[in-house]
């Protein structure tokens, strides 16, 4: 099992569900966050320079079996690619256990149930 956290923009959150979703991927978290990029520059509106190196971000915590891995990195791509400065990142992280709190179960069907079986 892998977990994968992206860091995308808040703008892409609505395009990377709907590519997880088609990808077979149901159950995912997601947080808004704010972090300090590489660029630094400021912004003018009406006059007044605003900070732009806070940016506000979307973090998507998906975890996921192995086997599911690679098609779930290629959603989160595919809906998140801009070609521009910001688009993110994404995190693979090995997972040791999962435990389902209701049932006990433990390790990969704990993710998903068993009459889901793909």
């Amino acid at each position: 099992m892998k977990k994968i956290e992206a860091i995308i923009r808040r703008t892409k959150f609505e395009d990377v569900k709907e590519a997880l979703l088609a990808a077979d991927i149901e159950w995912f978290s997601y947080y808004e966050v704010r972090g300090v990029g590489k660029t630094r520059q400021g912004r003018i509106y009406r006059g007044v320079v605003y900070d732009t190196s806070s940016i506000e971000r979307t973090l998507v915590s998906i975890v996921v079996r192995d086997k599911n891995v690679e098609k779930t990195i290629q959603a989160i791509l595919s809906a998140a690619h801009t070609g521009e400065i910001g688009d993110g990142r994404i995190f693979v992280i090995p997972v040791e256990d999962s435990i389902r709190i209701r049932t006990g179960e433990r390790g990969d069907i704990a993710l998903y149930n068993a009459e889901q079986e793909k």
